[in-house]
């Protein structure tokens, strides 16, 4: 606009030429990159950004399904002492028994992670056991589910214990598993005559 209050788009075209040449000379001093590269990877920086933080807000803020399921969770049933042969009847093969599994002789009630540890769930392996090898070693292996720690070297004893503090935080204990003493049925009845 002049004095009189007239547009002239050939001063606001130069104006606007100016400021992209300027913007341009930055982009490329500053990053070694084309404007067209530069905008490129500022676009698919946005995009992963976007992607990554949708991802994790939606496993953040669960369902109104979800939900309900967990409110509509039965309070733990404290269990005392019971045998690891007991404590596979919750593996979540039972949809009215809750979901447990062990760390170190130590049951805890994992149903309100059911999406996890339920059937179908990428840890359902390990309800319903002592799971103390397999979290150790981080083995989906059958020879590892079970809760011999024996041999275990330092690292995977650390390992095993991350999992021991994070279940201790997360999931309330319902139990122990009773240690039955093996009985060895190899014995020899030597008489003297």
């Amino acid at each position: 606009m002049n004095e009189e209050g007239d547009y002239h788009p050939r001063k606001s075209m130069a104006s606007v030429q100016q400021v992209w040449k300027a913007l341009e000379d930055a982009i490329c001093a500053c990053t070694g990159l084309s404007p067209a590269a530069f905008f490129a990877v500022v676009s698919v920086a946005f995009a992963v950004y976007y992607a990554i933080s949708g991802f994790f807000a939606h496993y953040s803020s669960p369902s109104p399904g979800t939900r309900e399921e967990m409110e509509s969770l039965p309070p733990p049933v404290q269990l005392g002492e019971i045998t690891g042969e007991d404590l596979k009847a919750y593996d979540g093969s039972d949809p009215k028994k809750p979901l447990l599994m062990a760390i170190k002789g130590q049951i805890y009630d994992v149903s309100q992670s059911r999406m996890f540890y339920g059937p179908g769930g990428p840890y359902a392996l390990f309800t319903g056991k002592d799971a103390s090898r397999a979290l150790a070693k981080m083995s989906f292996e059958d020879k590892d589910l079970n809760g011999d720690i024996s041999g275990l070297g330092p690292f995977e004893l650390e390992a095993l214990q991350d999992w021991e503090y994070k279940f201790m935080s997360k999931y309330v204990k319902v139990g122990t598993i009773k240690n039955i003493p093996k009985i060895d049925h190899h014995i020899s009845d030597h008489s003297e005559t």
